[in-house]
């Protein structure tokens, strides 16, 4: 594979809509020390701006009660009362960082909650949210204001203006996020948008957080009808999705259902499978009932492109937020810790550049409990470091994209849709050339050389290269080495931190005649960054 890049080639902003927000655990968590210190490193190393997560609203956050939860004598539940002071140690905690709340509003307050027959109050998570309407919208309404009121006394109106409101989390899908359809979930924006804005009408307020890029059209559609105020629209987008995705749900104003098998069908085909199993770990027979499906089928790995491209029609000019992206939504799968979802998010994020006004990767630690708190430092977790602060590659692969100048060199849209693509970059006296070899399935296959010829009239003085590959950036095999154990002392997760260290290497290069040429040898979802200078 061969790649030129002319002195020639149009120069254009490099959008690095990533560094607009990074996802989370759930609330509760953003009260850890640990939690804290990560997000700070976060922000110092790859310049991320916002932090999301669910359930600011949710029970163990106590915003919402009354005396009956303590002492249930009759009448007791009259006497209620809010509480937001454990989502302003949240908020705190995001500030002192350095960066700024992106606010998702959920999940709803069990005392607020519509209950009714054959329709769950929770959902599966292990915090067990819950995920129905409201049982009075005034109620509601009440509640939500006092929040945002708390908030503008709590950080002054000009600070709060500055953030961004998200009404809940994909409501696309039943018995995970929200059970309720579509509608009452549109009828629950409505009600909430208002809500904000008749307290101040300069704060940002937008939805719906589907899933798979799903509900844009139809959601913008009803907010025109209605009259209800939309500031931005958001969506997320994976490509090992293990619950769909536009392009298999049906048409785009469809809602995901369980479907196929019934439960107890379901549970007994998972008892045969965890019965065949010698291993007898909760991360081993979790991995066999959710299996990484972008190992185990076919996948293309241009999902998240074409659908950026769709809803950022479909949008008509509203800003368009990706608020959860990345290479696969199965928590626990192996791959996970691995070079594949570096080189894949790499890839993707150059190539939505053109169609999302921000973006926000899922997600920034390992310090996560949605289905369960995994003892083992690699257990497959989605975050950028894991549980202790180890970078995994994905965290090498986005410095390399932090750290590259702010002018990208227009190489054309097939310079990244290829198994090996190329981006680069130019400013401070520097060029940037990333090379990375991407897909789905981290097969063991032959590397393949790669060679770029790039116009350059004076010999640079160096090359270096940083490397993830095998060798490179690779803490899941340091940890593999020593016998995987389940736990790691502060010495161990140090010694880790330095030897799986991504560090600038000298790299040899040919030059003659103004032209520079650089070779590589890459392995599958290997990532090179060269500086040249």
């Amino acid at each position: 594979m061969e790649f030129t890049i002319s002195s020639d080639s149009a120069r254009i902003p490099h959008k690095k809509h990533w560094q607009f927000c990074v996802g989370s655990g759930h609330a509760l968590l953003a009260l850890r020390t640990d939690y804290a210190c990560q997000l700070k490193f976060i922000h110092d190393e790859l310049g991320i701006e916002r932090v999301r997560f669910h359930g600011i609203f949710c029970d163990d956050m106590r915003t919402c009660s009354d005396l009956s939860v303590q002492m249930p004598a009759p009448g007791a539940e009259e006497f209620a009362e809010y509480n937001f002071n454990a989502c302003g140690l949240a908020y705190d905690n995001v500030l002192e960082a350095g960066m700024k709340p992106f606010v998702e509003l959920s999940y709803m307050p069990e005392r607020l909650a519509l209950k009714e027959e054959g329709r769950p109050l929770n959902g599966i998570f292990f915090y067990r949210p819950v995920i129905v309407p409201p049982a009075d919208e005034e109620a509601w309404k009440k509640y939500i204001q006092a929040f945002i009121r708390f908030l503008l006394n709590r950080y002054g109106k000009e600070e709060v203006r500055t953030w961004y409101f998200e009404v809940w989390n994909e409501p696309d899908l039943p018995v995970v996020f929200w059970n309720g359809s579509r509608d009452e979930y549109f009828r629950l924006y409505a009600v909430t948008a208002q809500a904000i804005k008749e307290v101040d009408g300069l704060l940002r307020v937008g939805g719906p957080a589907t899933s798979g890029s799903k509900w844009v059209k139809s959601f913008l559609r009803y907010c025109r009808e209605n009259q209800a105020p939309v500031d931005f629209v958001s969506t997320h987008q994976y490509a090992g999705d293990p619950l769909g995705g536009v392009e298999d749900q049906g048409d785009e104003d469809g809602q995901a259902g369980e479907g196929g098998e019934s439960w107890t069908e379901r549970m007994k085909k998972a008892g045969q499978t965890l019965s065949a199993l010698r291993e007898k770990t909760f991360l081993a027979g979790f991995r066999a009932l959710q299996p990484d499906k972008s190992e185990t089928t076919e996948i293309p790995g241009d999902l998240f492109r074409k659908n950026a491209a769709k809803a950022h029609q479909q949008a008509s000019g509203v800003p368009l937020f990706y608020t959860e992206w990345n290479e696969n939504a199965i928590f626990s799968a192996y791959t996970n810790d691995t070079r594949k979802v570096a080189a894949y998010d790499v890839k993707a994020a150059l190539e939505v550049a053109d169609d999302v006004e921000g973006s926000s990767i899922w997600c920034f630690s390992d310090i996560f409990e949605e289905l369960h708190p995994f003892p083992q430092e690699f257990h497959g977790g989605f975050g950028m470091l894991t549980q202790h602060g180890i970078p995994k590659p994905v965290f090498y692969a986005m410095k390399m994209l932090a750290d590259a100048p702010e002018t990208r060199i227009d190489l054309g849209k097939d310079a990244t849709g290829g198994e090996i693509g190329i981006a680069a970059f130019e400013g401070n006296g520097e060029k940037h050339v990333l090379l990375f070899r991407q897909k789905m399935k981290q097969l063991d296959l032959p590397k393949e050389e790669a060679a770029v010829r790039l116009s350059c009239p004076v010999k640079p003085s160096s090359v270096t290269v940083k490397r993830i590959d095998e060798d490179h950036g690779n803490p899941l095999r340091l940890w593999e080495e020593m016998g995987a154990p389940e736990q790691l002392t502060r010495n161990e997760i140090e010694e880790m931190k330095r030897r799986s260290a991504v560090e600038a290497e000298a790299w040899p290069f040919e030059w003659a005649d103004g032209v520079l040429t650089l070779r590589a040898r890459l392995g599958v979802n290997d990532v090179y960054g060269f500086v040249i200078k």
